[in-house]
């Protein structure tokens, strides 16, 4: 999952940021497709982290390959920034991640089902005129992990679990300190008796942990540590953490001009793609050193939906 400050700032702040050169994709379009649907451009956007860059990027060619004219805002940042360019008009489309969207965007506390969470997000957006298509059944939430070898000798398998090991130490970054989804929720929710360490950057809090001088941190579900048998996920049973599914954000103007085709092709990209697909992906941008938009093609060219 994927945390932010609140968005709570004026449209100067995001005017500046989208007057930048968006890192990762830029604003320029692809070459246009066969038989272009014409109009203005869709402005797709992205946050700045890899799996956002990748899902902008395979709505955006799905996209184009359909005819319709796209620019790229990739790269821009957090929701504060984000938010007021999505209600102003001037970004029209980004891949959101639902749990998060009501919990930092809108401060609001989130259901406890996907579905639920598309229908309280829908809601919240709607003043803004900003319309969901369908949720996707892929996911990027934090997960936690522990080593392997831990988790044989104490029999852990969920967070709960934990508490057969003495001297538990959570590192994360400095806001999961003080937030349920993270150290407050197994303090508060789970009881556990841990303390806290900072280690803002993720690489050193990896190394944190396969020393041994942390118990547990938070990654991402896409991160490739989820599936390295050096580490054990930890089953969130108590419930934590929100459903993030990545569900698609876009301009009512430009939903009710595009109509069903449009939402069609969004849909079917959505419909397609889930958490373990989505980690295959991150992993050939973030270990492998591919582009973002090279994966999300050969990905639409294998589902056959380029």
């Amino acid at each position: 999952m994927r945390w932010t400050r609140n968005v709570r700032v004026g449209a100067v702040l995001a005017a500046a940021v989208l007057g930048l050169t968006a890192c990762g994709g830029g604003d320029d379009a692809a070459a246009p497709a066969a038989q272009s649907k014409g109009g203005a451009p869709i402005v797709v956007a992205s946050f700045n982290f890899t799996d956002s860059l990748i899902l902008a990027e395979l709505y955006a060619n799905a996209l184009e390959a359909k005819g319709y004219p796209i620019t790229r805002k990739l790269n821009l940042g957090s929701r504060e920034l984000i938010y007021p360019a999505l209600k102003s008009g001037e970004l029209q489309f980004i891949p959101e991640y639902q749990g998060a969207a009501i919990t930092t965007g809108f401060g609001k506390e989130a259901a406890k089902d996907a579905e639920g969470e598309h229908a309280q997000l829908k809601k919240l957006f709607e003043a803004d005129g900003i319309g969901l298509l369908d949720y996707s059944p892929a996911e990027d939430k934090n997960t936690y992990i522990v080593k392997a070898d831990l988790a044989k000798e104490k029999g852990l398998a969920k967070i709960s679990d934990l508490s057969k090991v003495d001297n538990v130490v959570v590192a994360g970054g400095p806001e999961c300190e003080k937030r349920l989804p993270c150290f407050k929720g197994f303090t508060d929710v789970y009881k556990l008796k841990a303390t806290f360490q900072t280690v803002q950057e993720a690489g050193p809090r990896v190394e944190q942990l396969r020393s041994g001088k942390v118990t547990v941190i938070p990654v991402d579900s896409v991160s490739p540590l989820v599936g390295d048998p050096q580490f054990v996920a930890l089953e969130d049973d108590l419930a934590i953490v929100p459903t993030e599914n990545v569900v698609p954000a876009v301009n009512k103007k430009v939903l009710d001009e595009r109509g069903a085709d449009f939402a069609a092709a969004v849909n079917a990209v959505s419909k397609a793609l889930d958490t373990v697909q989505l980690r295959e992906l991150n992993k050939r941008v973030d270990s492998d050193g591919e582009k973002p938009a090279d994966v999300a093609k050969d990905w639409l060219k294998e589902k056959s939906l380029i």
